[in-house]
């Protein structure tokens, strides 16, 4: 007797189940319904196209193993994808069926679906306990980044003097959003977190809440699994000065943009504060909804630049006065002549020397200061970017910066295309989504197959692979 979907999908789970985490399991596989089984094509359910993204990119092979162990080579797997589009009474189901082992062609068909919402008279509140009131919201602030320790000089100035004045009067001037904008380590967090500390102290009755675009997509998807939605919704609009960091992380993520879109829009009527970080300005993000970019321009982009060397000293003399400890001027000016690049290494750097004057209970020397700032150079590594891996690859091929991006089916531009998404995938931390949509605006389905066929071709074609090789050293150099 054929088992029947239920018994498949069991059987499949116990062999997933050996080879991940108990956590991962659990945020993953256990929100996932079994619907049905026809032929050798199972169906499940997935609580949104997120989820489904995540199976695709992390566990199909998993999955793909488990399901032929139990139906044989010919088994196929079928989502149905429940659609979050910000709507409180409707959802929709996506049908999406993958053959194993590829999966670039996505069949969708849509099909309207009611749900029903009970209605709650409490909030949820998703950083505590369901139910927990406004007035006890924990702001996620931490007290020591303060506007006073905040060293100012002339590459964040702007940024300064505009996050003293939301803090001073939130919501009420024309810098809402303020979004702050700049490299990794240049102190983006630090004065965001400024303004909220800020805003405490003056009006402690004010709800402030940080929380960083990754904690916001994991909410997200929980109140998903949960059917919270509305929850959710409702507890973030109840926010008087919201800040999000690292939000370029919504790139590609449908489901959170349009989330974040309603929020923002009832913040923003509602004459709420809004603080932004980001890694880049407004124009340079990808995989943006155009609706949300456009909102992301209304108040202020400030932009946060490397500190010059006199900001640089500035920074190490207030950092020394602050943990008392006892550094000679020649240190002082040989760690900010030798590290330039971002203000969270200048810091590494002088913990580092206190420690080991601390183990070796000796003065912080100009020698040991060299070995230190040799060390930190050579273990630091060119920081590895979609942008950067496309420009690379292009160099390498002798193909224009803008070609990857171009609607061709020129086969060097394909294969070109697909070897920037694999080294993508492979030495960044960027998602499936967020790296189609800088490479061609393609969707995640599309870069998981050229994924696996730049894997494919690397396994059976010697000169391509030495070709991969010479690309991974170059970026790599």
């Amino acid at each position: 007797m054929k088992p029947d979907h239920h018994k498949v999908w069991s059987k499949c789970l116990d062999f997933v189940k050996q080879s991940i985490e108990p956590m991962a399991f659990a945020t993953w596989f256990d929100p996932i319904v079994p619907l049905q089984l026809r032929s050798d094509v199972l169906t499940i359910q997935v609580p949104s196209l997120y989820f489904y993204e995540i199976i695709e990119e992390q566990y199909i092979e998993l999955v793909s193993k488990g399901l032929r162990s139990i139906l044989g080579p010919t088994a196929k797997l079928e989502y149905s994808v429940v659609m979050d589009k910000g709507r409180s009474a409707v959802s929709k189901h996506d049908a999406i069926t993958v053959n194993f082992p590829t999966s670039n062609k996505v069949d969708l068909r849509n099909r309207a679906v009611s749900t029903n919402h009970a209605s709650e008279t409490v909030i949820k509140n998703p950083f505590v306990i369901p139910g927990i009131a406004k007035l006890n919201v924990d702001p996620q602030l931490n007290p020591d980044y303060t506007f006073d320790n905040y060293v100012e000089g002339d590459c964040n100035r702007l940024a300064r003097s505009a996050s003293i004045a939301v803090a001073k009067n939130p919501g009420k001037t024309a810098f809402n959003p303020l979004f702050l904008y700049g490299g990794s380590g240049l102190g983006k967090t630090h004065l965001a977190q400024a303004i909220g500390v800020e805003v405490k102290n003056v009006s402690p009755e004010k709800t402030v809440l940080y929380v960083s675009a990754n904690k916001f997509q994991t909410q997200y998807t929980d109140s998903i699994r949960s059917n919270s939605v509305n929850d959710f919704l409702n507890f973030y609009q109840m926010i008087d000065v919201l800040i999000v960091d690292d939000i370029q992380e919504f790139a590609g993520k449908t489901g959170t943009q349009n989330t974040f879109f309603h929020i923002f829009n009832h913040l923003h009527q509602s004459g709420k504060q809004l603080i932004l970080t980001s890694d880049m300005a407004p124009a340079d993000l990808q995989g943006m909804e155009d609706r949300l970019l456009s909102r992301f321009k209304w108040g202020l982009p400030a932009e946060i630049l490397a500190p010059d060397y006199e900001t640089r000293i500035d920074i190490l003399k207030q950092k020394i006065h602050k943990d008392g400890i006892s550094i000679s001027a020649d240190v002082i000016h040989y760690l900010a002549s030798h590290i330039n690049s971002n203000v969270r290494e200048l810091e590494g750097a002088l913990i580092s020397l206190l420690f080991l004057s601390t183990i070796d209970k000796n003065e912080i020397t100009l020698s040991t200061a060299q070995n230190v700032v040799d060390k930190l150079i050579r273990r630091s590594q060119r920081e590895i970017s979609v942008d950067y891996i496309q420009k690379t690859v292009c160099d390498y091929y002798g193909l224009e910066p803008d070609s990857l991006q171009l609607k061709t089916r020129k086969r060097e531009i394909v294969q070109a295309r697909q070897i920037a998404m694999y080294f993508s995938k492979n030495l960044t931390n960027s998602s499936l989504s967020a790296i189609g949509s800088r490479i061609g605006k393609k969707d995640h389905a599309t870069v998981l197959h050229a994924c696996k066929t730049i894997s494919n071709l690397i396994e059976t074609d010697r000169d391509f692979k030495s070709q991969i090789r010479e690309i991974e050293a170059q970026l790599k150099s």
